[in-house]
């Protein structure tokens, strides 16, 4: 039987070239510690937008402003141009914008699938009292749900251990659990916090095909924060770097490898390229 591809389990992410999240002039302090200072980019649909920078940069900082964990003191985050600051995590992500995060956020004792089900939380239309009955429209909508999980575990080869508690599985299938359950939400705007951080080689290319065929299928925006600097390269639109939470540059993956502000905030010189190989967080 054919694979289903995912842009069958899952809705496009709009017209190419769409800007979809606009983050103008964030400024974020802890104490007086600048943490994010006056970051601005823009990401379109169908577009990688990769954030680079060396340890204590900032950059899951501006994950967490973007995403409502943390509320800047200045600047503006617009998603399909509507203002987020000052929303709630949970309603900024019922409005299309899913994320994964650095340390695995699952619920061990669970299993694959119904980690993945909490994923469709916000799709799931019916109330209580359907629920505790299992029948009529919450039977329905919980099998339509239930569908496109399963094309999820499809996608990303879960299929063995779909029954599985998350609890008892490698660290690499347990990130791709988590990258299900970010995409189970039917995002039009996935955030990426180092997903590939931990893993060996072949589970670094496992994830990075999956990411390449998301975007490519659904065409959906995607800001990735990576430190493995190979997968940046191969994969990025544009790169943002950044440093001591100040922007260093954007371009290309070409353009920010040569860049000498880019070279010297990893390397602590001028000379050289920049890494091209393990950056630093």
């Amino acid at each position: 039987m054919r694979a289903r591809r995912l842009h069958e389990v899952l809705p496009h992410g709009g017209e190419p070239g769409n800007v979809i999240l606009e983050v103008d002039d964030i400024h974020l302090s802890f104490a007086g510690v600048k943490a994010v200072d006056g970051i601005s980019f823009k990401v379109h649909t169908n577009e990688l937008f990769a954030i680079i920078g060396p340890n204590g940069a900032g950059k899951t900082s501006i994950f967490n402003c973007v995403s409502g964990f943390y509320h800047p003191q200045r600047g503006s985050v617009r998603y399909e141009g509507r203002e987020l600051l000052g929303m709630r995590p949970d309603r900024i992500a019922d409005l299309g914008i899913a994320r994964t995060f650095q340390n695995i956020e699952l619920f061990p004792q669970m299993t694959v699938l119904d980690n993945l089900m909490l994923g469709r939380h916000q799709h799931l239309k019916y109330g209580t009292l359907a629920a505790l009955v299992r029948a009529g429209r919450a039977s329905r909508e919980e099998a339509r749900n239930r569908e496109v999980v399963e094309g999820l575990v499809e996608f990303l080869g879960l299929q063995p251990v779909r029954k599985s508690y998350v609890a008892m599985l490698p660290y690499g299938l347990q990130k791709r659990v988590e990258l299900g359950r970010a995409l189970a939400m039917a995002p039009r705007l996935l955030m990426l916090d180092e997903p590939v951080a931990g893993m060996n080689l072949e589970e670094t290319e496992d994830m990075a095909r999956f990411i390449n065929d998301i975007r490519w299928e659904l065409g959906i925006g995607i800001i990735l924060v990576e430190h493995e600097m190979r997968m940046v390269m191969d994969l990025a639109d544009t790169v943002l770097a950044v440093d001591f939470g100040r922007p260093i540059a954007v371009g290309t993956p070409a353009e920010i490898q040569n860049n000498p502000d880019v070279i010297r905030a990893y390397l602590g010189e001028e000379h050289g390229t920049a890494p091209a190989g393990g950056g630093a967080e």
